[in-house]
This record gives C-alpha cells, sequence and structure tokens, in this order.
C-alpha cells in the first residue's frame, strides 16, 4: 500500500509464519493469516518509515476511533526482542538484536518470491526465511484497550535462512539417495509349518485327496506298508513254523496220518501209479 500508514519493510526475518493456513492465537478467536517479523536493529530505514507511519495512524485514531482524545500510553505492536514479551516472558533467542512485532489479516494475501512470482510450493515459506513484507498500521478501541495494531499485507520471500523450531529438510535427514542404498528385504523366518519356496516351473507336491491315504514313508519303527483293496497279504510263518517253500512238496507234521493208497477194486491189489479203471 502507498498510504502513509503502510510501508515496505527491508530484509527481515520471519517467524511463527502463516500465510497459507489461518491460525487463532487462543481458543474461540477468529483465525487469521500471520507471521511474527524480525527486524535488524541496524535497519534504520525501516525502523523510520514504520515510526512515520505508526504516527500517521495515531493521528487517524484521535480524529476518528478514539473520539479526538489521544491515549496517554496506547499500545504499540513494536517490541524489543532483547527484552521481554508483554507477558513478562523473555523472547527467544532469535529475536536478539532485532525488533519483532507480528501483522495478521483476516484475508490470504499474496506471497511472491525474488522474481514476483507466486510460490505454489508452501515449503518454501517457514519460520527462518528471509523476505520483505508489507504493513498497514491502523488504531484500534476494543473494550478499553486502545492502541495501534499491524495488518498483514503481501509478503515477498527473498532467500532461505536457518530454520526456526528445529525444522529440517528432506536432504538433511535422509542424505541425497533417501538412505535406501544398501537395504534388503529381511528373510521370512523358517517355521516348522512354513512351505518351501517352489523353483520355477517345478511341480507343487500333490496333496492327497479327501478319503485318499497319504503314501507311507519307510521310517524307523513304522510299520511295513498296508495292501491294496482286493489283494491278498503275504503269508507270514507262524511262530516257530520254518516258512513255506513253494518249490518243495509239503513235510508230513508230527502224528498226521500218511496218504492212504488207493486199491483197484477187481483185483484188490494197490494201484501201482496206472491209469484207473485199466
Amino acid at each position: 500500500m502507498t498510504t502513509e500508514t503502510a510501508i515496505t519493510t527491508g530484509e527481515v526475518r520471519l517467524s511463527f509464519v502463516n500465510l497459507f493456513t489461518p491460525r487463532a492465537n487462543q481458543p474461540g478467536q477468529e483465525p487469521k493469516y500471520s507471521t511474527t517479523i524480525l527486524i535488524p536493529k541496524n535497519d534504520f530505514a525501516t525502523m523510520q518509515r514504520i515510526n512515520a507511519a505508526i504516527e500517521a495512524a495515531t493521528q487517524k485514531g484521535v480524529s476518528g476511533v478514539w473520539a479526538g482524545a489521544r491515549p496517554a500510553q496506547p499500545r504499540t505492536p513494536i517490541h524489543d526482542g532483547d527484552g521481554v514479551r508483554p507477558n513478562g516472558e523473555a523472547f527467544g533467542p532469535e529475536c536478539k538484536g532485532h525488533w519483532v512485532l507480528t501483522a495478521s489479516s483476516k484475508q490470504q494475501q499474496a506471497v511472491v518470491g525474488p522474481d514476483m512470482g507466486p510460490i505454489i510450493d508452501q515449503t518454501k515459506v517457514y519460520s527462518g526465511v528471509y523476505g520483505r513484507v508489507n504493513i498497514n498500521f491502523f488504531p484500534y478501541s476494543n473494550s478499553g484497550n486502545k492502541g495501534i495494531g499491524a495488518g498483514l499485507g503481501p509478503v515477498q520471500i527473498l532467500r532461505d535462512g536457518e530454520a526456526l523450531g528445529g525444522r529440517i529438510s528432506a536432504e538433511q535427514a535422509f542424505g541425497g539417495n533417501g538412505g535406501s542404498v544398501g537395504f534388503a528385504p529381511a528373510p521370512a523366518p523358517q517355521g516348522y509349518d512354513q512351505i518351501p519356496p517352489q523353483q520355477y516351473g517345478q511341480q507343487p507336491p500333490q496333496q492327497p485327496q479327501y478319503g485318499q491315504q497319504p503314501p507311507v514313508q519307510g521310517g524307523y519303527g513304522q510299520a511295513p506298508q498296508q495292501p491294496q483293496y482286493g489283494q491278498q497279504p503275504p503269508a507270514q510263518p507262524g511262530y516257530g513254523q520254518a516258512p513255506q517253500q513253494y518249490s518243495q512238496p509239503p513235510q508230513q507234521g508230527y502224528g498226521q496220518q500218511p496218504p492212504q493208497q488207493q486199491i483197484d477194486p477187481i483185483t484188490g491189489k494197490p494201484l501201482g501209479g496206472g491209469i484207473y479203471g485199466i
């Protein structure tokens, strides 16, 4: 803005940046776009313009919201970074050697880069970055409080700075290659129920169908394979009995009667191996 109450700073440092998303300072307050501005104390030209704009805003207050009376001690938006905040707390170390003020707006303001092009990448605007800010000073009277406020105007980002609040870049956190070199997936633990990996082109082991007996694996203490349905089991020799040899005639057992010879019914003589009836 070009009025007497509006100025544009020289290079300043930004802190508590809320330029893309509005934020409420206290619960229940209206969210606003805002930033805290750190002005080097050796930037006399900027402070001279600020003091002139605050005086012009004071004159507007006397003729306007203050009803012709100048407050004895109107509140000012400028604070000494080497001193303490209005609540008595000390300013942060980044405020040392600076004048500190906070500017806010209900409407989002333009944020541009050094070439005046709009900044799309919001990560380029952070607490600690350097830039220039347009500020409009105005008088207010609210619940008995009278003073000068600072309205936020457009912001120009000039250059990077050391991030405030512990913010680091992705390159600082992970390195240039993202930290992925040398990493490999851990092998899966081998369990008792785990199926071994199948090789390419290899048939998976066949699982027994419902009602089908799985193939018997010979092992220590394991019973021999049972015969299939309809198949006679091999004869096992009894206790104390010699195994039977199929190529030899059976032996006569103890107490067993010898086979009776056949008698010719006509001659009464035993048959000697001839043909019966001849």
